[in-house]
């Protein structure tokens, strides 16, 4: 069966939550997603579209047991983004990304 999962998610939210607790980008994220978001002028729309999809695709999972660092997003070679999760190789898994000054939004799909 087909799942769905979407997530919207509050910019402003993320840097708050990264500024109050300073372990937080580490238990939420890889350091390869870090590292890309980092490298950005302004970091926070990539962290916050990239929280929105780590749980849009946990949303997709039903009740699965895995944190969300095992989530990793990251984008191919040709720009669109790509997820993979640790200890499930064979998810089969597309995803939809974007974000505007005030909000990111993240739709994944998870294919039979």
């Amino acid at each position: 069966m087909m799942e769905l999962g979407v997530d919207i998610v509050e910019i402003a939210r993320i840097r708050a939550l990264a500024k109050k607790n300073p372990r937080f980008l580490k238990r939420v994220f890889s350091a390869a997603e870090i590292a890309y978001c980092k490298a950005k002028k302004n970091p926070w729309p990539h962290f916050a579209v990239r929280f929105a999809a780590k749980e849009a695709v946990y949303k997709t999972l039903g009740k699965a047991d895995i944190p969300l660092t095992a989530i990793s997003v990251s984008r191919a070679a040709s720009g669109r983004p790509t997820v993979s999760i640790s200890g499930k190789p064979d998810a089969k898994l597309k995803l939809s990304l974007s974000h505007g000054r005030e909000h990111a939004v993240a739709v994944a799909v998870r294919l039979p």
